[in-house]
């Protein structure tokens, strides 16, 4: 079954799971089996939900694959003439992979030519796009932040306080405000992912080695980054979204009662100014829309409304929606969901990822160890520009 019949299905079965809570829920409450058939659909929606991500990250890496390695030849050029230079030139990779595929035992003079200063062998350019393809697949806030690439301390101008026009009468005395500005820094925090592999799979590579350690690689930072933009305190990591210091900067919208209901959802829409409401969207904890899909504005219209389309987010209040196991769960006191534009949230790289080879440490063993290093920071730079709900 394709994604577009898939979504169909998946809507369908969405009208239904809505006309049967409206039927046998009275007076907010619904029999125990009743209960159990309205949470079967929802088991049935979030499947689906989970297989259509499957099935898009699946194209996608298919197409991906797909694409040619080099650009067609359109004028006659000398055979060995490489116009890419340093780590992007083929030669550097070529001696890469024959690097990894060797255990490292043979290095060219190119491969010499890159070390950092700890003596790793810096990622070519070619494999740094890939892995910055994994991340932006695993990594929701990657896809809706601002991304900068920084070679020191980043600082971030922004305007504090403008100018205000006040009114005066005639031949009354003109006033003078203030302009006043501000600045926000990204440093950088050091992020590491580690594994460990036997020498009989380096010697035979019986599959695409090189793919499957950037895969694992992209897998464990994303998930570690996410963690951090969305809960870091900043000490040591990037300060994320729902951290204390963040929260105490765009004054958190509290519920009016111990349990979410549609109204909420509502006054977090707007306690957000209009022009940030624009490019606006929701992040939420995957175990938060089991309750958010049963919210009813006031005219008895459901708040969540499911994708038709494939690569479209599903939608809340008309905004698109986006979940992360790694957003805070619905607790008493606690904020759960924000609403804003998140390309005022700022992801400064610092430099190039690099890999290295540990071969002494695990030599007892018969395996070698691969690390990668990347430094990162982040933060949100306008605070207004977000606003988060609290559970009372």
């Amino acid at each position: 079954m394709d994604i577009r019949a898939i979504l169909t299905k998946r809507a369908s079965l969405w009208e239904e799971a809505k006309k049967f809570f409206d039927e046998h829920s009275k007076d907010g409450l619904m029999s125990e089996e009743d209960a159990a058939t309205y949470d079967k659909m929802n088991a049935d929606i979030d499947n689906m939900t989970a297989n259509i991500k499957r099935l898009e990250r699946h194209a996608k890496i298919g197409a991906e694959l797909d694409k040619p390695f080099n650009s067609p030849i359109t004028e006659q050029l000398d055979a060995g003439f490489d116009s890419k230079t340093g780590r992007a030139s083929k030669e550097y990779k070529a001696a890469m992979l024959d690097a990894m595929r060797t255990n490292f035992k043979s290095v060219r003079n190119e491969l010499k030519e890159s070390v950092d200063a700890s003596g790793g062998y810096l990622v070519p350019d070619e494999w740094d796009t890939r892995l910055i393809d994994t991340l932006a697949e695993e990594n929701i806030m990657r896809r809706l932040g601002t991304i900068i690439t920084t070679s020191g301390e980043h600082k971030i101008n922004i305007t504090a306080n403008k100018p205000a026009a006040v009114w005066v009468a005639e031949g009354a005395a003109l006033t003078f405000g203030n302009a006043t500005f501000a600045q926000k820094s990204l440093d950088a925090h050091k992020l590491h992912v580690a594994i460990k592999v036997t020498n009989e799979l380096l010697y035979d590579n019986a599959f695409n080695l090189e793919n499957y350690i950037l895969d694992q690689f992209g897998k464990a930072i994303g998930n570690a980054e996410e963690d951090a933009f969305l809960n870091g305190d900043g000490s040591g990591k990037p300060t994320g979204l729902f951290t204390t210091a963040a929260l105490a900067a765009n004054n958190p919208i509290e519920t009016t009662g111990a349990a979410l209901v549609g109204n909420d959802i509502i006054d977090l829409a707007y306690a957000l100014k209009r022009p940030y409401r624009r490019n606006a969207a929701f992040i939420v904890n995957d175990a938060t829309l089991a309750t958010i899909r049963k919210l009813k504005d006031q005219n008895q219209a459901y708040l969540w409304q499911p994708s038709y389309q494939a690569g479209e987010p599903d939608r809340l209040f008309g905004y698109p929606v986006y979940t992360s196991a790694y957003a805070p769960l619905a607790a008493s006191g606690t904020a759960f969901l924000a609403f804003g534009d998140f390309s005022y949230y700022n992801i400064g790289d610092r430099g190039t990822r690099s890999v290295r080879e540990l071969r002494e440490l695990f030599a007892g063993n018969d395996m070698t160890g691969f690390l990668m290093l990347e430094r990162v920071d982040a933060l949100l730079v306008l605070p207004e520009a977000v606003k988060v709900l609290k559970l009372k």
